[in-house]
């Protein structure tokens, strides 16, 4: 019986029906079929030269356009190389897995920490931050409207590019009086707990912008929504220093990928 592969370049297929997700990432996937039908599948980390030319990150945007592009894609073309370790598309793929958005929208993230972290030049990371900034100044305002958060679901709706992370990160969503989000920033990056989280840093976007109210939205990497112990003091503390300053934690929601959980503490 005829097992024969699809064409390759350097033992890597070259086909795009081969490039598929795997474990959150691009690969290209070789794929044999035994006498049983069971297929099995060899996978190549991606490399942008290992691409067709049409589905290259800079290709695909000239043809298909910007939209065209998912993050990873996008921030490769910013990067434009990567190093002798790594390819750019290998590398923008793990900023977004490890970091997500957050890395764009933080203002207090550790660069040199960054850095350390994803084992990535300390200039790779200062492009990322600059072309964040870059956008944060020229679109200072929600293009697509002010979104109004009312329920648990609202938030989880919101928070989707936070949900499969692979670090912790806690968010304040900043809102005024009619529950509208003025303000959304990145507070924490990293395990959560009293120790790290100072209700300082919660209050200090809130009265910056003049929020109302405020919610506080964090992911479990696990996958896992359920709150754990250390979560639960976190909000009662927030919630003390709130009564003092006037300004009301409204809720603080765990999210996972496929769940959510609001922290059972009375408000």
């Amino acid at each position: 019986m005829s097992n024969t592969k699809p064409s390759t370049k350097n033992n890597i297929p070259v086909k795009s029906p081969y490039v598929e997700v795997h474990n959150g990432d691009l690969v290209f996937i070789e794929k044999e079929i035994n006498y049983n039908n069971t297929v099995f599948g060899k996978v190549y980390p991606l490399k942008v030269r290992d691409l067709p030319d049409q589905e290259k990150p800079r290709e695909k945007l000239l043809g298909l356009g910007v939209k065209s592009l998912n993050l990873s894609e996008l921030l490769s073309i910013v990067l434009m190389t990567g190093t002798k370790k790594e390819d750019v598309l290998s590398m923008s793929s793990r900023v977004m897995k490890e970091y997500g958005k957050s890395i764009f929208s933080n203002p207090n993230i550790d660069l040199k920490k960054v850095s350390q972290d994803l084992d990535i030049p300390i200039t790779k990371i200062c492009q990322i931050i600059a072309c964040g900034e870059l956008g944060k100044r020229l679109f200072d305002k929600n293009i697509n409207g002010v979104k109004t958060i009312r329920t648990a679901d609202d938030v989880y709706e919101y928070t989707k590019d936070m949900h499969g992370l692979s670090k912790e990160h806690l968010r304040g969503l900043y809102l005024d009086t009619h529950n509208k989000i003025i303000h959304d920033e990145v507070l924490s990056i990293g395990t959560i707990n009293s120790s790290i989280v100072h209700p300082r840093e919660v209050f200090k976007p809130a009265i910056e912008y003049g929020a109302a109210a405020f919610i506080l939205v964090h992911n479990h990497p696990s996958g896992i929504s359920t709150p754990s112990e250390s979560d639960k003091v976190i909000t009662e503390q927030i919630i003390k220093a709130g009564k003092v300053l006037g300004i009301a934690l409204l809720d603080h929601v765990v999210v996972a990928r496929d769940s959510f959980t609001s922290v059972p503490v009375e408000y």
